[in-house]
């Protein structure tokens, strides 16, 4: 599994062995049997598929992140690296704080257009950001889990901070 030291950027870096990559905020490979992860507590985990170059990707989006451009930024990475077309990827964004739960001030607010403090759908954001970059909304699957909601099944920084874990999510191509 490769992994790579999360720094909340717009940051994708390209793993070909298992281990720590690096810093950044994505990870992209076409070799079989190498899993790509990130780790997550309120951020979102979204994990891409192309399923024409077999190759994915793991993306850590929080906001800043997301306004960073993380997930155009890994799609424009696949595109170069394995001539990735948008058409052809599957997109999951998995559990992280709902809009029910995350509030923000003005300063971050104002990122997502908002001037005024108030709530932010990321998983939104990063759909749009998905469907900008040309992935169709038909291939782009939501898990619309909060993760500060449901202590029992996610860990939740905003909720637990210093004491919270952290959940870990891959994706690899098989054989």
């Amino acid at each position: 599994m490769a992994s790579v030291r999360q720094i909340h950027s717009g940051i994708c870096l390209f793993a070909s062995n298992s281990g720590s990559i690096g810093e950044g905020d994505a990870l992209i490979t076409a070799r079989p049997g190498l899993a790509v992860s990130v780790r997550t507590a309120d951020c979102l985990p979204i994990l891409l598929a192309d399923s024409h170059r077999r190759a994915v990707a793991a993306i850590h989006a929080g906001w800043r992140g997301t306004v960073s451009r993380i997930v155009s930024n890994t799609i424009e990475e696949m595109g170069r690296r394995f001539d990735t077309s948008p058409g052809d990827i599957f997109a999951a964004i998995g559990p992280g704080i709902g809009p029910c739960c995350y509030h923000v001030g003005a300063e971050v607010a104002a990122h997502f257009g908002v001037n005024a403090p108030g709530k932010v759908d990321l998983a939104e954001a990063n759909r749009s950001q998905l469907m900008a970059s040309g992935v169709e909304d038909s291939r782009i699957a939501i898990l619309r889990l909060c993760t500060r909601c449901d202590p029992e099944r996610f860990h939740s920084f905003r909720r637990d901070q210093d004491r919270a874990g952290r959940m870990i999510s891959y994706i690899q191509i098989c054989g």
